[in-house]
């Protein structure tokens, strides 16, 4: 595919604009499917003394073991380097640590235990690079550990492993296109030269690597990776091959319609499939999502997923619960004193759904937030934090390390433990650190990529809006303003979500709003309607398909 294939229309054009894609040139390269034209994954630091450690490992029959973190991101990259191994016909042992248990990233007794496996390499997937103990200890211990990860290189020194392939350590180009893989796509370039160097050492050829950017398109949208061509390329090829997917774990999450697609769409990836796949993490121990995803019988596939969807609405239950009191807490602060930022704290929140509550509560208050709860260790409390705007939340949290136990993350997310006695001290200078920053850096503002107007709405402009998916950060869904539309009815869902139905000159057109009444200072429909007048939305556009039946359907962001 490239910009020819198709007629790149007036809409799109100016879309890609604003995004930085001006040029023939440019916008050619956005478009390019041409995996030929990836970065050279060769280059990356460690790599190659890597492969060259695992391919001796396979010919001497020793053990190697996989180490996950338990978000979407690690347990595809598990998945991944298993399929892999697998095609090689090599046996490798998963290993994924508790959030409760465990906590992030590898630690000395996970050493041990591999150990006592007969464990001789272990490769870390999606963490490892501030776990500086662990590396000790397995260097000690004379096991290899292989750091394979993507988070910011920012503890005083890397950690002594045998290797460390992150393109975003200390000592990579930092401006390199590779900065902005997922830990999933790093696991995949380690097994491309492992892939190159065992054809390098013998006549054995290898089976294509080309099913595994299923896995790469799943992590990197669920963690959110900037999708810059790189990624773009890497993730196009995994939705289009999801819909006559060969694993029977992945093909669970799809429906009879789904399989039908040409691609399947982003959004199914970050709200169908993704939350799946965390829930166990959040709630419980993520091996079920883990096993479901390498899983080859169909019918234990599809029980399996059944079991993931079941804890998916405890945890959706969870959330909303501390969600609310959350939303209570802060805004009896706000009716005394603003903040330019939400610092909200339960002692008995459930720690696996606090980030999702920290992104709730930016989206309501468009300002950054930190939720903390209890951890499973006395007078410790642990936090998710999210950013809004510009702001750099990783570098803002690093400014007042003082206080923590622990910390780690990146520009738009991070988690910390403290002392719980320290909470009001790090409030306080958080909130004052936040307030001198101007308010445009800090706060998500309205935005959109274009003004229209109702006529403009067709099937057309969605089928052209799908040819520049993937959508996710750093290629974001298109968002329209839409201009004098008239509200002629709503309907309220569940006593949060509401439906719409506008028109303009006589043309029907529907629209949704999920969680709208728990949005700060924003009015309410009833007021909207009884107003009558015209009104102006940000909305983002596609395609409801419930049934068999397919709409138009405006995601509505805001009403003005």
């Amino acid at each position: 595919m490239t910009q020819n294939s198709f007629t790149i229309n007036k809409t799109i054009k100016s879309i890609l604009s604003k995004r930085g894609y001006k040029s023939d040139e440019q916008i050619s390269e956005f478009f390019s499917v041409n995996l030929k034209q990836l970065p050279d994954f060769s280059k990356l630091k460690d790599i190659k003394k890597s492969a060259q450690r695992i391919a001796t490992a396979i010919d001497n029959n020793e053990n190697i073991a996989i180490y996950g973190d338990y978000d979407v991101d690690g347990t595809t990259s598990c998945a991944l380097l298993f399929q892999f191994f697998k095609l090689i016909n090599v046996n490798v042992k998963l290993i994924q640590p508790s959030r409760f248990i465990e906590g992030y990233g590898i630690h000395p007794p996970a050493i041990e235990k591999a150990l006592n496996d007969d464990v001789k390499i272990i490769i870390t997937v999606d963490c490892g690079i501030t776990n500086y103990e662990a590396a000790v200890y397995a260097k000690e211990k004379g096991l290899d550990l292989i750091i394979t990860d993507h988070h910011k290189d920012a503890c005083e020194t890397m950690p002594p492993a045998y290797a460390i392939i992150n393109p975003n350590r200390r000592d990579e180009d930092l401006s390199a296109p590779m900065t902005k893989l997922a830990g999933v796509g790093v696991a995949f370039a380690l097994a491309v030269e492992i892939k190159n160097e065992i054809e390098l050492k013998s006549d054995k050829k290898v089976p294509s690597l080309y099913p595994l950017l299923q896995y790469v398109a799943i992590g990197t949208i669920c963690d959110m990776a900037h999708l810059n061509p790189m990624n773009l390329k890497l993730v196009r090829h995994g939705l289009h091959q999801l819909p006559k997917t060969q694993y029977a774990g992945l093909r669970a999450f799809l429906s009879r319609e789904e399989r039908e697609l040409d691609f399947i769409p982003s959004e199914k990836l970050s709200f169908g499939i993704g939350p799946l796949i965390n829930a166990k993490g959040r709630l419980d121990h993520p091996d079920l999502a883990l096993k479901l995803i390498i899983e080859e019988d169909s019918d234990i596939a599809f029980e399996t997923k059944n079991s993931l969807e079941i804890t998916n609405n405890e945890r959706k239950f969870l959330q909303a619960e501390v969600f609310a009191e959350a939303l209570t807490q802060f805004k009896n602060e706000l009716s005394k004193q603003d903040s330019p930022i939400s610092i909200c704290f339960g002692e008995n929140w459930h720690e696996g759904v606090i980030g999702i509550v920290a992104s709730k509560m930016v989206e309501n208050f468009n300002r950054p937030s930190i939720i903390f709860t209890n951890s499973s260790q006395k007078g410790i409390i642990k936090a998710s934090a999210r950013s809004a705007g510009e702001l750099n939340m990783f570098d803002e949290l690093k400014n007042l390390e003082k206080y923590f136990e622990k910390f780690g993350g990146h520009k738009a997310a991070a988690g910390l433990s403290m002392k719980e006695e320290n909470f009001e001290l790090f409030k306080n200078e958080m909130i004052i650190n936040i307030s001198k920053i101007p308010e445009i850096i800090r706060t998500n503002t309205d935005f959109y990529d274009l003004e229209i107007t109702g006529d403009l709405i067709t099937a057309k402009l969605v089928k052209d809006l799908e040819k520049i998916e993937p959508f996710g950060m750093g290629n974001h869904k298109p968002i329209f303003k839409v201009k004098d539309l008239k509200l002629n009815s709503f309907d309220i869902l569940k006593e949060k979500h509401v439906r719409w139905n506008f028109s303009y000159n006589n043309k029907m057109i529907k629209g949704i709003s999920f969680f709208y009444t728990d949005k700060f200072n924003v009015p309410s429909p009833k007021e909207v309607f009884e107003k009558g007048e015209p009104v102006d939305l940000y909305c983002t556009i596609g395609i409801n398909r419930f049934k068999g039946n397919e709409f138009i359907q405006l995601m509505v962001n805001k009403i003005i």
